[in-house]
């Protein structure tokens, strides 16, 4: 009697995360069977050193077979030369399209040209950072830009739409695209600043100072061009400072740190003039660009002062509401209105650089 065997032949493609992780940060193939050695492979698989270079290098070789098809993840999704499992499929995007903090500052502000990419070996010595990874990231920086800076609707859902990332890494890139859009000034006397920061700032803007809810192609990559003509408005507060002060201080007295309340109460004038400077100039683009700069310099007096993120916070409160009961504001909703997107974004900010 004969004997019947059945066969199943698949292509099905492995991804070791491991190793992808390894690829993905820049690492060459021998530099990845070094760190997989040392993390002591060998000794937990009895595998050889050899045949762990030899199980590295196929991958390496799948995953840059599968990198024609990471630079646009749609053709990922659809394509049927490799057998990949959803959930693998997903890993590929995301560690793909991650970001390094340290890197992406390093972008911010400058153009996506090819010109900087010639320089991005600096961008590597400086952040330590394989330059390979920084080539990668720079290029996924500009592909995305590309795609989706004159598209209307949400930027992070839009990013998320076209190359299948999660939300938070789709926020990290918004913030990227958002800052080329307006071209903040992200450099002079700002250098410090991480990207963190940026990114809690820019959110906010993109909450409550762009085109996001205006009409029916809405973009929160836009400023609200009538809402920083109104901000003119506010400008009023600076002839009622001296009320403004009084209910600053009577609110806040029983609450702030004794050397705070001091400070406050001598300072007032000057941090009064530099939270509402913005609101006199906000209508021409040259001085939003340089809202940063102004904000810098008012997060380091308050530092200098020695003021806490805590007491910066119930300062910026205090001072917010106590506005609202002027009866110039009070008696108006929409000046109430203005008032509050515009400290909404200044609170998020300084206590961001703060």
């Amino acid at each position: 009697m004969g004997t019947e065997v059945d066969v199943f032949i698949s292509n099905y493609t492995q991804v070791d995360p491991e190793i992808y992780q390894l690829w993905v940060e820049g690492n060459t193939a021998s530099e990845a069977v070094s760190i997989l050695n040392q993390r002591g492979l060998g000794q937990l698989t009895g595998a050889s050193l050899e045949l762990i270079a030899s199980d590295v290098l196929d991958h390496y070789r799948t995953y840059s077979l599968l990198e024609k098809l990471l630079i646009n993840p749609k053709k990922l999704q659809e394509q049927l030369a490799f057998q990949i499992e959803p959930q693998t499929r997903q890993l590929l995007i995301e560690k793909y399209y991650d970001l390094d903090d340290d890197v992406v500052r390093e972008l911010i502000g400058k153009k996506l040209s090819s010109k900087h990419r010639k320089d991005l070996d600096e961008v590597a010595e400086k952040t330590g950072i394989p330059l390979k990874s920084c080539r990668r990231q720079f290029d996924n920086v500009k592909r995305i830009y590309k795609m989706v800076e004159d598209m209307s609707g949400s930027v992070v859902q839009n990013i998320q739409n076209h190359f299948y990332i999660s939300e938070d890494i789709a926020k990290k890139y918004a913030c990227i695209v958002f800052l080329a859009c307006i071209r903040f000034e992200t450099k002079r006397k700002l250098n410090h600043i991480t990207f963190a920061c940026w990114k809690r700032c820019t959110e906010a803007i993109m909450d409550h100072w762009t085109n996001k809810l205006v009409g029916v192609d809405n973009f929160d990559t836009e400023l609200d061009k009538d809402f920083f003509s109104d901000l003119k408005e506010i400008k009023m507060l600076l002839d009622r400072e001296r009320e403004h002060r009084h209910l600053v201080c009577a609110s806040l007295k029983p609450t702030l740190l004794q050397k705070c309340y001091q400070d406050l109460e001598a300072n007032f004038k000057n941090y009064n003039r530099a939270l509402l400077q913005p609101v006199s100039n906000m209508h021409r683009p040259r001085d939003v660009k340089n809202m940063f700069v102004e904000l810098s310099s008012l997060s380091d007096a308050l530092k200098q002062a020695s003021w806490s993120c805590q007491e910066l916070e119930m300062f910026l409160n205090g001072y917010t509401q106590c506005a609202a009961e002027i009866d110039v504001f009070r008696d108006s909703a929409s000046l109430k209105s203005l008032w509050d997107k515009y400290m909404r974004v200044i609170t998020e900010c300084l206590l961001a650089m703060h």
